[in-house]
């Protein structure tokens, strides 16, 4: 790369690679448009590389300005990170672990690693983002969070994953509904009953999973609601308007209205998997995995 160029010509660059309009990224940046094609021009030049194809007004990344877009992204991201974890440890903070989860895990799993992590890492700071299954994917590809906590069975090759939890799943009925526990013995009994469940798009590999329970009592259910909160599953389960099927781990039993059973029986099971990213290089994560996770 030419002495020349520094940061701000990768990121005039950057801009002008996702918006594929020159006067978008201008604006985008706050510069002129003319002020910014003299700069990719001699960026082009410095590099000797042709980064855009332009004609009839489009402009498209060709193959190089393709790959180096891909680089330059994950390679700005690691700097930043660097720099942000330099600017905690000024202020006498070790670092920062960005922690992505789905609700169950909150029940039980997240709260007792904080109090492991704060007893290990007193100087950490640690930050909590409840996100769906394919939200927290993305964000570890990105590196916007450092860990995640979810149920899927597939993750991308450079998503590692562990499973640290499998459990049982529980109905969820109205504390009136005439099904207790000593006369369940089959899903089949809730037959004609309206299911609340998990949206698919939280995770499709957890929604098959509970779909496979109905396949094999033989009947396909009636799902009325769809959500992502469990919060929001009890609220309506409580109020009549369906029964719903999710994780032992989301049991709570001080909520009034509400009744559970526990689907020992059912051979599927749901797994809570911890999840990161291979190529993030936060020195805290790398301890994080050495002290805690090997031993979970």
């Amino acid at each position: 790369m030419g002495n020349q160029l520094e940061i701000r010509h990768l990121k005039y660059f950057l801009a002008v690679a996702e918006e594929l309009h020159y006067r978008k990224a201008a604006e985008r940046l706050y510069i002129s448009q003319p002020g910014l094609s003299r700069q990719i021009k001699q960026m082009e030049e410095d590099l000797q590389l042709q980064l855009f194809s332009r004609n009839n007004r489009k402009v498209e990344l060709t193959k190089a300005g393709a790959y180096l877009k891909t680089e330059i992204v994950r390679n700005l991201k690691n700097l930043d990170n660097i720099i942000e974890h330099a600017k905690l440890l000024h202020d006498g903070v070790e670092g920062n672990l960005k922690m992505g989860y789905v609700g169950s895990a909150m029940q039980k799993i997240i709260p007792n690693l904080l109090l492991k992590l704060k007893e290990v890492y007193p100087n950490t700071v640690f930050s909590l983002n409840e996100m769906s299954n394919q939200k927290q994917i993305e964000a570890l590809l990105a590196e916007d969070i450092d860990i995640g906590f979810v149920r899927l069975d597939r993750v991308p090759e450079r998503i590692a994953i562990k499973p640290i939890l499998i459990e049982n799943f529980c109905l969820v009925l109205p504390k009136a509904h005439p099904i207790e526990e000593n006369s369940f013995s089959s899903i089949k009994q809730l037959e004609n009953d309206s299911f609340i469940l998990f949206d698919p798009n939280y995770s499709i590999s957890y929604y098959e999973k509970v779909m496979r329970i109905f396949d094999d009592a033989g009947f396909s259910p009636t799902v009325t609601h769809n959500t992502i909160h469990a919060g929001s599953i009890y609220k309506l389960v409580e109020n009549n308007f369906g029964v719903s099927i999710v994780p032992r781990s989301l049991q709570v039993e001080h909520i009034k209205g509400v009744k559970f059973i526990e689907l020992k029986q059912v051979p599927h099971k749901t797994t809570l998997s911890f999840v990161w990213n291979k190529d993030n290089r936060n020195p805290i994560l790398k301890q994080f995995l050495k002290n805690i996770i090997n031993k979970m």
